[in-house]
């Protein structure tokens, strides 16, 4: 039952129970020597006894409504807020002051700016490991060669080999059926297709851990052309300028070539769409494919890559969204609240 229906029903019954005892007293006071006199008189052509009943009935339904209304476009602006608060959006302010929610709007309040607070630490912190990681940055190299060698080992490498294999039943088959030389040359085509896709996904993770002294745009932007100039497949991209610590830029990076490694490898994309902006204090990555999609539910507990991207941007106080559905294609949305840095002033 919604507010609304909640009030009409209490306001009607109160407002009849009043009316009953206010009846009651009457006839107590005044009574009637004929009861029939209730069901003989007329007002206006209806008989009094349900003019009475009436009343009330329409008082109730009026207070309901009123007060039901009332309260449900409080509850609904505090509704409001509690979304944009859990969506990391600014909350929105209303002209109209009301005294009733003046301590639950203090307290939302409150709540966001600890969120603020505690992303500001996050990407303070995040900053921090990134100068820490530039310092030992040879015992970064030396793990990412180990996990590039098990990469090749477990994808390139056995395509590579499975195809060389076909190659050598091929032609020591010999076969005259030439439909289904060609079915098998196709699938020899088809793995050193995959092959090469697995390795420019894998020559993405060779590129720095940091940006080196480029800004976020400038490694976006080179990394997308790149891949236009090398992958079969429709590249655009939307970049604005802005400012942010060079701990997110870092960690934006990094996903951004988490999810285009994930496109290259397994999404069978024909088309891939980038962007990068700053809404309402807050930095949006997206990356949209028109490849197969997946299961995201079925494939998150499993899959190393969605899973960093989700702690890289838990680690800076963003969210990361994946939307995906079989044969629909995939979206992935990073939003990070962006803090301003101190020489920085209010627009």
């Amino acid at each position: 039952m919604n507010i609304v229906l909640r009030h009409i029903v209490t306001a009607v019954l109160f407002s009849f129970l009043v009316s009953i005892v206010i009846i009651g007293i009457t006839l107590i006071v005044f009574p009637l020597d004929n009861f029939a006199l209730l069901f003989n008189r007329k007002i206006a052509d209806i008989p009094y006894v349900f003019v009475i009943s009436l009343i009330p009935i329409t008082a109730g339904l009026i207070i309901g409504i009123s007060t039901g209304s009332y309260w449900r476009q409080r509850l609904h602006r505090i509704d409001r807020q509690l979304d944009e608060l859990v969506k990391g959006q600014k909350l929105t302010t209303d002209d109209e002051s009301y005294k009733e929610l003046q301590a639950i709007q203090m307290r939302i309040n409150q709540v966001q700016e600890k969120f603020r607070v505690q992303a500001e630490q996050s990407q303070r912190m995040v900053t921090e490991r990134a100068n820490e990681r530039e310092k030992s940055l040879q015992e970064v190299v030396v793990q990412e060669r180990n996990r590039l060698a098990r990469e090749l080992h477990d994808s390139v490498s056995q395509q590579l080999f499975a195809a060389s294999m076909m190659m050598s039943a091929i032609n020591e088959e010999g076969s005259s059926d030439e439909q289904t030389r060609k079915r098998q040359l196709g699938m020899v085509e088809n793995m050193i297709h995959q092959s090469q896709l697995e390795m420019r996904a894998l020559l993405l993770h060779l590129r720095p851990v940091a940006l080196k002294g480029q800004s976020l745009q400038e490694g976006v932007e080179e990394l997308l052309l790149e891949l236009r100039q090398k992958v079969p497949m429709k590249i655009e991209w939307k970049v604005e300028q802005f400012q942010v610590e060079k701990g997110v830029e870092d960690q934006l990076f990094r996903i951004l070539q988490e999810s285009v490694s994930n496109t290259l490898r397994h999404a069978k994309a024909t088309t891939l769409d980038a962007m990068l902006i700053e809404r309402d204090d807050s930095v949006i990555l997206r990356i949209v494919d028109n490849g197969i999609g997946f299961n995201v539910e079925r494939v998150r507990a499993s899959s190393y890559g969605i899973q960093n991207m989700s702690e890289r941007a838990n680690e800076i106080g963003g969210t990361c969204k994946i939307i995906s559905l079989p044969n629909e294609g995939t979206r992935v949305e990073v939003k990070i609240p962006r803090v301003k840095k101190e020489d920085e002033s209010d627009d």
